[in-house]
């Protein structure tokens, strides 16, 4: 394929006209294969191949795992799909645009944040190579600025883009995406958490190609899913979904809810539990806001008194030393019921443990003794304490189920709750492969990512 030697290089397939001719047309769906293994991400492209996807796009991770021969399998394997090589060009233009344009490739992709000199390399090569070249703006400080600036310099596309560890923050990119595409004639894609939900939003705001990952690639069904946001794309009307979907403060407490303790710990790189702390009433799942009390083994004035404080959905955290007597039991319970408390944690212990069970109130406790002590009033309420070694602070999000707990501090709550849920999407597409008559080990093959 030869281009012309001057102006943007849209690629063969490429939808670039004029604005009222795109306000009539659907934007394409772009699947983002961002895996670290070729054959994982060669399923997902099939199923999102039949599921009516426009590009497929070869993922940063995946280069960096696979190198180009994942471009070149995957032309193989849909030689009629254009694809989109992510490869975030820095430096080098000359060198990495040819390199994926031999490779099969029909965009890549370029960092806004590179030089001018840079980007005018990677345009020659598009010029000489049939490849378009697509602006990222990922860490840009003015992207429609910058936008304007790549179109004059001939980019094919601009690419507005939110990265995943800022959506883990709860931030999304159309108020970016709407700025963009005024700016601008070229193409613009946008990037960043969008799944069936939002879909139909990106293309109201103006996007010509809307590039879709996890809510695509960690999906049971690829297929399924694909169609679906197709289907938001060609009508510009919202799917409903369950899934992929991230949150801010306002739904920190739902997303916890969705989500074990084990993700949570993953998610906060195998840290935050709670050591040594068991569940009192097994199938019970604990999410709320930590009241922090400190006694003395078997005073329970403290721990009753702050049942008083605290409000609806809140989660009673006690130290009583990590030992007997107890410092609660049933008619705390109740009370706690009464005021919609969520749940009790003790390092420490509890009794009437039938009779929690028998009201079904999420407690978790070092252990269980009969006898408690007199109501002295030693301790405070409201204070940093440690519970089993771990700081916990007024206002931190405590999460129990039958693994265990975890404490989140209050400042991360929001990222650890949506990076939690992206490890649960994760592991739910990985168990689906499992099933599919596979094992751990084989589907995320163990043994080549070993620590050498």
């Amino acid at each position: 394929m030869t281009l012309a030697s001057t102006g943007p290089v849209p690629g063969a397939d490429s939808h670039s006209d004029t604005p009222t001719a795109r306000a009539r047309r659907a934007p394409r769906l772009q699947v983002a294969l961002d895996f670290l293994i070729l054959e994982r991400a060669l399923g997902v492209a099939a199923e999102a191949a039949a599921g009516g996807a426009g590009l497929i796009e070869i993922g940063t991770p995946l280069l960096k795992s696979e190198g180009l021969d994942a471009v070149r399998t995957l032309k193989q394997r849909h030689p009629d799909l254009p694809l989109v090589a992510d490869t975030k060009t820095m430096d080098a233009g000359r060198m990495e645009m040819e390199m994926a344009a031999k490779a099969g490739a029909r965009y890549a992709t370029v960092l806004g944040v590179c030089s001018d000199s840079t980007l005018k390399e990677c345009i020659e090569v598009a010029r000489n190579y049939g490849i378009g070249v697509i602006v990222d703006l990922v860490g840009v400080a003015d992207p429609a600025a910058r936008a304007r600036s790549a179109e004059a310099l001939g980019a094919a596309m601009v690419s507005v883009h939110c990265p995943i560890d800022e959506q883990m923050l709860g931030k999304n990119p159309f108020e970016t995406l709407r700025a963009v595409r005024a700016a601008v004639s070229i193409d613009v894609a946008v990037a960043g958490g969008i799944n069936s939900e939002t879909a139909a939003e990106a293309a109201a705001a103006g996007a010509d190609v809307v590039v879709v990952g996890g809510a695509i690639t960690k999906a049971p069904d690829a297929r399924a899913a694909t169609a679906a946001i197709v289907g938001a794309l060609t009508s510009g009307k919202a799917v409903a979904t369950g899934e992929f979907k991230r949150f801010g403060a306002d739904g920190t407490a739902a997303a916890f809810a969705k989500v074990s303790t084990c993700n949570i710990s993953d998610a906060m790189h195998r840290g935050g539990a709670i050591p040594d702390l068991y569940s009192i009433v097994p199938g019970k799942h604990l999410v709320g806001r930590a009241v922090t009390v400190r006694t003395y083994p078997g005073d329970w004035a403290k721990p009753v008194e702050a049942i008083d404080q605290a409000g609806p959905g809140d989660v009673l955290v006690i130290d009583a030393g990590g030992r007997p007597p107890a410092i609660w039991g049933e008619l705390a319970t109740e009370s706690c019921l009464q005021r919609g408390i969520a749940g009790v944690v003790i390092d420490g212990a509890i009794r009437d443990v039938d009779a929690i069970r028998a009201l079904g109130f999420p407690a978790f406790a070092r252990m269980a003794s009969p006898n408690a002590w007199e109501p002295k009033g030693f301790g405070e309420i409201g204070t940093p304490i440690h519970i089993a070694g771990v700081p916990v602070a007024p206002g931190d999000w405590i999460i129990g189920d039958d693994s265990g707990l975890v404490c989140v501090p209050a400042e991360r709550a929001v990222e650890t709750a949506n990076r939690a849920l992206d490890v649960l999407e994760g592991e739910n597409r990985v168990r689906q492969e499992i099933r599919a008559g596979s094992t751990l080990s084989q589907v995320i093959e163990l043994y080549r990512w070993e620590k050498k």
